[in-house]
């Protein structure tokens, strides 16, 4: 069964949107890590991966309103990933 998890990295010097981390709906934590590991291999060292129980618990200013379907096998935060997987 597929789970929306929310992935935290460690912070890099600069902003980035990997300070706000991503939003991958996956099989698991490991599949959630596989998923990144593809799609984003110059991301920065996971810091957690947490499953998301509420979409109430996401940020409602920033992503909420920037995702996509997370519904879906893969990443849904940031935009930009809808046609991998």
């Amino acid at each position: 069964m597929m789970h929306p998890y929310w992935i935290a990295f460690e912070r890099t010097p600069t902003p980035t949107l990997f300070n706000l981390g991503y939003g991958v709906t996956a099989n698991s934590e490991e599949d959630a890590r596989q998923i990144l590991a593809a799609e984003v291999p110059d991301a920065p060292a996971i810091l957690s991966v947490s499953p998301i129980k509420d979409m109430r618990d996401l940020d409602q200013g920033h992503v909420v309103p920037n995702m996509s379907n997370w519904f879906r096998r893969g990443i849904w935060f940031p935009k930009g990933y809808e046609n991998s997987n």
